[in-house]
């Protein structure tokens, strides 16, 4: 019992986090995720083309067998981690994609990016250590959240803009 964040994002991820006043808040916010009824909606750039417009991963995820930083889908003991993807642009080298959360894993995104063979551009963890961009970490950013407000009981939805360098990167790779 602890109000504070309900909803955490990665480090060096951008975007939107849940944190509440109260014990009653929070309490009611947690029993939302829990129930997977918070809709939590993340842009990113992924290295390489993704070949469908949309998917569904359906992988579990647990800690990595032999590096202790790093999460993997872990079929044997791993929980359930479902990411919904759809294609917001192509480029050459790399894809701009909307993903939705069913389930909330640590590193979901970027494990199950990864599985596919298509990394996050600027994740040192799961993908290259360098690139031709000037990342503030992974192109991982929280862009919605929404989710029924604990005291009014009505539906709430935030949006968070893109950070400036993700903006830059979008630029750039449009003009390629």
């Amino acid at each position: 019992m602890r109000p504070g964040i309900v909803h955490r994002i990665d480090k060096d991820t951008t975007g939107l986090l849940v944190i509440c006043k109260n014990d009653t808040c929070h309490n009611d916010i947690v029993m939302q995720l829990k129930d997977h009824s918070i809709q939590r909606t993340y842009h990113a750039i992924v290295t390489g083309e993704l070949k469908e417009d949309t998917g569904t991963i359906d992988q579990p995820i647990g800690r990595h067998p032999h590096e202790r930083k790093k999460m993997s889908i872990n079929q044997k003991n791993g929980k359930p981690a479902i990411t919904h993807y759809q294609v917001l642009e192509r480029f050459s080298q790399y894809t701009y994609i909307q993903c939705n959360l069913e389930t909330g894993r640590t590193h979901q995104i970027r494990v199950h990016m990864a599985s596919l063979g298509h990394p996050l551009l600027g994740d040192e963890l799961y993908g290259r250590k360098s690139n031709q961009f000037k990342t503030d970490g992974q192109t991982l950013h929280a862009k919605t959240l929404g989710f029924i407000h604990p005291s009014t009981k009505k539906p709430v939805m935030f949006d968070s803009p893109l950070p400036e360098y993700f903006e830059q990167i979008l630029t750039t790779l449009r003009k390629s």
